[in-house]
C-alpha cells in the first residue's frame, strides 16, 4: 500500500525496512503529527563514532522530535540485542508512546516474540571466533553448527553465524534450543502498529547510490579519518557499511572511486539480505511502499 492506515496516537509504532528506504523520515512525520519518542532499532546507529556514515538522524531532526538510543555507545563496546532490549524496556512504560524504527530485524522479533536469556560469550571464545573468521572465513563456523540452528539463522550474515557458534561453544546448547525456551515478549505485535517498508529493488538501489554520494558530501570521509587512530576491524562499530572501504582508501589501498563503488555494492547486498529476512519473518506487518517507489 502507498497510504498508511490511521495510527492511534496512544499505540506504539514499529517501523522496519531495508537501509535507505525512508524509515527515519516516516518516524519523524508520525512523531510530529501524533506525538511520541523515536527509538533507534539499528545495531550500528547506537555507536557514538559514526553519524554520517550510518545515516543517524541529524541534529536538526533531533530538535524536531525526541530521539533515544542513537550514538550513545562507545566505539569499542560490545552491544547486542540483549543490551538493546534492556534499554528499550523502560521506554515502553514511559509517558510518550515509542516509535521504534530501524533495520535490524532481530531487534524487532526479539521485542515482539521474546528473546532467550543466553549467557554472555566469554572473552576467550569471542577471541577464538574472531581469529578463525579472520583466518578461515565465517563459513567454517557455519559448518560446525547444528542443522536446526543453521536453518533458522541468516547464513549469509557473518555476525549471526558467529553468534550462533559462540553460543554453542559457551553453553553446550545450540542456539535453536535456547530459542525454543523463550520467555514472553516485552511488546506483543498485536499491541502495536507495525509497518514494514516493502520497496522496489531498483528504486532502492538508486537511493543507495545517491545516499552514499551525499554521505561523502556531508563529511563521511572526515568521519572515517577521525576513526583511523582507533580503527580495529574486530570492533562491532567497524561493521558500519562503508567504514572498511573508506578506511582502506585513507590507508592507500583503494582510490576514493573504488571505495565508493565497493561501499555501494556492499550496501546493496546488505539491503537484499534485509529484504529477504523481513519478508520471511514479518508476514503480519503492514506492507508500505511510498508513492515515489
Amino acid at each position: 500500500m502507498t497510504v498508511l492506515p490511521d495510527i492511534p496516537k496512544d499505540q506504539p509504532v514499529l517501523i522496519a525496512g531495508p537501509t535507505a528506504s525512508g524509515k527515519s523520515a516516516l518516524a519523524l512525520e508520525i512523531a510530529e503529527r501524533g506525538g511520541g519518542v523515536i527509538v533507534n532499532a539499528d545495531a550500528i546507529q547506537v555507536f557514538a563514532n559514526w553519524r554520517v556514515l550510518t545515516a543517524r538522524p541529524s541534529q536538526e531532526d533531533e530538535q524536531r522530535a525526541p530521539h533515544l538510543l542513537y550514538g550513545h555507545v562507545p566505539f569499542d563496546a560490545e552491544y547486542s540485542v540483549g543490551h538493546w532490549l534492556r534499554e528499550v524496556a523502560p521506554l515502553l512504560k514511559g509517558s510518550e508512546r515509542p516509535i521504534i524504527v530501524g533495520g535490524t530485524g532481530l531487534y524487532f522479533t526479539a521485542l515482539t516474540q521474546g528473546l532467550a536469556d543466553i549467557p554472555a560469550t566469554p572473552p576467550d571464545i569471542r577471541e577464538t571466533a574472531n581469529a578463525r573468521v579472520a583466518r578461515e572465513g565465517f563459513e567454517t563456523l557455519l559448518a560446525e553448527l547444528d542443522a536446526e540452528t543453521a536453518t533458522r539463522i541468516d547464513r549469509l550474515n557473518p555476525m549471526r553465524v558467529q553468534r550462533a557458534w559462540e553460543v554453542l561453544q559457551a553453553t553446550g546448547r545450540p542456539l535453536a534450543d535456547w530459542q525454543d525456551n523463550t520467555p514472553p515478549p516485552l511488546l506483543p505485535l498485536s499491541e502495536t502498529t507495525a509497518i514494514l517498508f516493502d520497496v522496489d529493488k531498483e528504486w532502492l538501489n538508486a537511493r543507495i547510490s545517491r545516499r552514499f554520494d551525499l554521505m561523502l558530501e556531508h563529511g563521511a570521509l572526515d568521519e572515517a579519518r577521525a576513526n583511523l587512530a582507533t580503527w580495529n576491524p574486530a570492533h562491532l562499530s567497524a561493521k558500519a557499511i562503508g567504514a572498511p572501504e573508506l578506511v582502506a582508501h585513507l590507508q592507500g589501498a583503494l582510490t576514493l572511486d573504488e571505495a565508493r563503488m565497493q561501499a555501494t555494492v556492499a550496501t546493496r547486498q546488505f539491503a537484499k539480505r534485509q529484504r529477504t529476512w523481513f519478508r520471511s519473518k514479518m508476514r503480519n506487518w503492514i506492507r508500505y511502499r511510498p508513492e515515489s517507489a
